[in-house]
């Protein structure tokens, strides 16, 4: 199977030769360390969901099992079409950056494409802040084209990727979000301490502390 891309990734990964040591070494390390660094957005939105409402909270804990079904679903893709690697297929391209996969590990789609673009749409629902997407479609991006900078993927794979796992986090939070928060609504009224402090206190925990104003006002009354 071919998408006719083989002259734009050897363009690709020529330019990558031609970077600077430190371009080369900090991109070898982005393209498998991205995935770090969404994993630390995940639990960073499950922290702050603790003391949001139910639904918020059934966001944040759905994020990375949507980025996992999108993996699964790459996964499943790649066994079906069974494109070999780029850094084995490209006829004249420059080596690879990084050790080309074994053959067998399909080249299409491209499962850090996918868990990036993933992360990104998941991430932006969980957290609830369109300014989020500045930050997550930007490292979604970078990984994507890391993939192929680094030589292991066609530019098709990793676009394909990011669609794939767009679409599968999208479609999982908005199919999951009512059973999850069914499911959270009865962990928070657990009395098991360890459920209680990893679903957190929800806002009623917030809203029981007077805010500072009306403390003062109180004060002055007397």
């Amino acid at each position: 199977m071919t998408f006719g891309d083989d002259e734009l990734y050897r363009d690709i990964t020529g330019f990558a030769q031609d970077t600077p040591t430190w371009v080369r070494h900090a991109t070898e390390v982005w393209t498998e360390a991205g995935i770090l660094v969404f994993g630390a957005l995940f639990v960073v939105a499950w922290w702050r969901s603790r003391r949001g409402d139910t639904r918020a909270f059934a966001i944040a804990v759905l994020a990375p099992v949507a980025t996992a079904v999108a993996y699964v679903c790459s996964e499943l893709l790649k066994s079906g079409f069974a494109e070999e690697r780029p850094c084995r297929a490209v006829a004249g391209a420059v080596p690879s950056l990084v050790e080309c996969p074994p053959a067998g590990d399909w080249s299409f789609p491209s499962n850090h494409a996918t868990i990036a673009g993933a992360s990104a749409v998941a991430l932006a629902l969980a957290l609830v802040r369109r300014a989020v997407i500045w930050l997550t479609a930007p490292l979604a991006l970078l990984m994507a084209f890391s993939r192929v900078f680094v030589g292991v993927h066609y530019p098709h794979d990793v676009a394909a990727g990011l669609l794939l796992g767009a679409v599968v986090a999208a479609a999982a939070v908005r199919l999951g979000t009512r059973p999850v928060t069914r499911l959270a609504e009865a962990a928070r009224a657990s009395t098991a301490p360890a459920v209680r402090w990893l679903t957190g206190p929800g806002p009623a925990a917030a809203s029981a502390v007077p805010p500072a104003s009306s403390y003062v006002a109180s004060h002055r009354r007397r």
